[in-house]
């Protein structure tokens, strides 16, 4: 039932206003550096144990070989994590062109090698303006994409033949920094590309580097793969699992660095302050008015003292409320 705005609030409406209630002080994002090596399931585990609650998840994993930035929540920060994960990425890697491999990464069993040497700069730089922009993409058949309820890789360790549709992905920007001719393992000659890639949600850079070089005639893979940012968490934030634990184990320092729900909240989405009266309404699921802002996604609503309250989406002029942070 909802309250009127004219009547007292109760103890945890006020503690959600002046920012003491529901254990908020541990509840916030890690920006972790995964290391090469880890699923993105392992690196929750050991968040797990060292923030010692269960209550650990992550917006998007990265594949085993990959680097970089995982940003994981913990408690009521886990509520972010969907809408998170729907942010622009930011990459960094290298393409091998010359071979192709069952995984389209280096994890793989390679298929195939052709020579790759003597490319010219404008068929590749061609090659990448053609998987650059709004494009129709077809994810990796080891990818945990699911095919009528079964994980796509579990089809194809099962000797299934997947065939998985193209979505629509967006490249903004896909570079090539340089390109560099040398010989792979079983003597084929291949280029190496250093490039990076900013995409949203949901590309998969191995489907690129596999793509470009299908397209070029000679077949590719990616060999190395670092993410330097999710939305507007960029690696400069991000530590490393001894970083994370050695914070932990000293007993003089503050403890697992924590990046504070409203903190975390406030760089991601637009903000929009409200009033007492509406801050009451809207922790008791009120449909209160709403100014229109500029762009699409959520809105994290702030109370009068910087409490972060919800993330809220404007359905008709009125705040409809995602998920609610202050208890």
């Amino acid at each position: 039932m909802k309250r009127e705005s004219n009547k007292p609030m109760q103890r945890g409406e006020r503690e959600a206003l002046s920012g003491k209630g529901g254990g908020g002080r541990r509840a916030g994002l890690v920006i972790v550096d995964k290391p090469s090596g880890f699923t993105s399931h392992d690196v929750v585990a050991k968040m797990r144990g060292m923030a010692r609650t269960r209550r650990v998840g992550h917006a998007g994993t990265l594949d085993p070989m990959a680097t970089g930035v995982l940003v994981l929540g913990l408690e009521r920060a886990t509520k972010l994590l969907g809408h998170l994960a729907l942010t622009e990425k930011e990459y960094v890697g290298t393409i091998r062109l010359g071979q192709t491999t069952v995984t389209d990464d280096a994890e793989g069993e390679i298929t195939e090698s052709k020579p790759a040497h003597g490319l010219a700069r404008e068929d590749i730089d061609a090659g990448v303006a053609e998987l650059s922009g709004a494009i129709m993409q077809v994810p990796s058949k080891v990818s945990a994409i699911k095919i009528n309820g079964k994980r796509s890789y579990s089809r194809v360790r099962d000797g299934e033949d997947v065939e998985i549709p193209a979505r629509p992905v967006t490249v903004s920007s896909f570079v090539v920094h340089s390109a560099h001719e040398a010989e792979a393992e079983d003597g084929t000659p291949v280029t190496d590309l250093l490039v990076s890639v900013e995409c949203s949600s949901g590309t998969y850079i191995r489907a690129l580097a596999r793509d470009l070089g299908a397209g070029l005639g000679v077949g590719g893979h990616l060999t190395a793969l670092r993410r330097t940012r999710v939305g507007p968490y960029k690696l400069d934030r991000a530590r490393t699992l001894d970083q994370l634990q050695a914070a932990v184990d000293d007993a003089e320092g503050e403890g697992l660095p924590v990046m504070p729900l409203g903190d975390a909240a406030a760089a991601a989405f637009t903000r929009w302050d409200v009033a007492e009266p509406q801050a009451r309404l809207l922790l008791n699921g009120a449909r209160i008015p709403m100014p229109r802002f500029e762009g699409d996604g959520p809105v994290a609503a702030f109370g009068p003292d910087g409490t972060f309250l919800a993330l809220v989406e404007n359905q008709g002029g009125k705040a409809k409320s995602l998920a609610v942070f202050a208890l």
